[in-house]
Parts: C-alpha cells; structure tokens; sequence
C-alpha cells in the first residue's frame, strides 16, 4: 500500500545547503512516485543554547510502501551517514536532521514513534515549510489545514533562504536560483 508521508529537514552544521541537497536526493531515490520539496527556510533555532548557528530548514512530501517504521530507521540511518551524533549529548549541533512529521492519515503512538510528529504543531520552522508542499492537507487529529495551522502561529524570524546573492524560489518543487540584478 502507498503512503504519503511528510518529512521536516534541517542542517545547522557544516555545509548546510550540500546537507540538504543530499537529503532531498536521497529522499527522491526513497520515494515511489514524485517528492513534493519546499523553498529552503533560513531560521533562528528555537530551545538550542545561546550562541547556536541558525537553521536551514525545508520539508518534503513522500511517497512510501511500507510501514512508518521501516522508513524512520532508514531516515536515521542517513543522518548518521551524514555525520549526525545524535548520542553526543549536543542536540543543538545538527548536520542533518530529518523528522518524520506524518504517514497518510495514521496515529502512532510506539517507543520511539508519535505520529503525527507531536511538536510540529507548534513549531513555524516545520510548518511554514510543510504549507509549501500539502497546504490543503488536514492533518490526523486536526480539523483545519497545514495553512491554517501554520497561520495561527506567532511570527518567528524565518524567511526564504538566498545563495551569495542569488533569490531562490521553488517551481513544481525545484529550488531554482537567480542572481540578483546589480546596482
């Protein structure tokens, strides 16, 4: 059976952006049909220690056979293939950090699954990046969209992300960038 899942991904570490290109390709070898890929978010980090590098952070819809679980280890799997420790004691230090945020319309609750992701509500760094890719999507447990959720939200310092002066933007789920216009 075929699932559309929601992913958030982060990097804070190192060369945030190669990290995220390489958790978007990885991402397009995972899935079964074509992944739905936000603009990449620029943005504070939120509960890390004074002195923490911001966050580049994106989200992406999938689509999977098989069960949640299965895909969580692989996610992991990849982090730590990209360096991340998540045992080093340092949860603010992310080179890659990879969220499974929802599974079609399932509610999980297992050691070391909740879906939905239980803080993403809450959070403007996951769901303005997740109202670029299902806007409309209502999630379980939920009566209003990815929008309207992410509405209700206070303002956080976030904003779309540019590459040494060039303006990206996402076509059909491609980050496409553009130089600025000089002067």
């Amino acid at each position: 059976m075929r699932s559309r899942a929601g992913v958030g991904l982060g990097s804070n570490q190192g060369d945030r952006a190669g990290f995220l290109a390489k958790a978007r390709e990885w991402l397009a070898r995972q899935s079964v049909a074509p992944v739905r890929f936000s603009r990449i978010y620029e943005t504070e980090p939120v509960g890390c220690p004074a002195g923490t590098p911001s966050f580049l952070n994106a989200a992406a819809e999938v689509v999977m056979e098989g069960a949640p679980s299965a895909f969580l280890a692989a996610m992991l799997a990849f982090e730590r293939e990209c360096g991340r420790d998540r045992a080093s004691g340092h949860p603010e230090k992310r080179t890659l950090d990879l969220d499974l945020l929802y599974w079609e319309d399932w509610v999980v609750n297992e050691p070391g699954l909740i879906l939905p992701h239980p803080r993403m509500l809450g959070r403007r760094f996951v769901m303005e990046p997740l109202a670029d890719v299902c806007p409309d999507r209502v999630l379980p447990g939920q009566t209003k969209t990815v929008r309207e959720l992410r509405d209700l939200l206070p303002p956080e310092k976030s904003f779309p992300w540019t590459v040494e002066g060039a303006r990206c933007r996402s076509v059909d789920g491609i980050l496409i960038g553009r130089k600025k216009a000089q002067g």
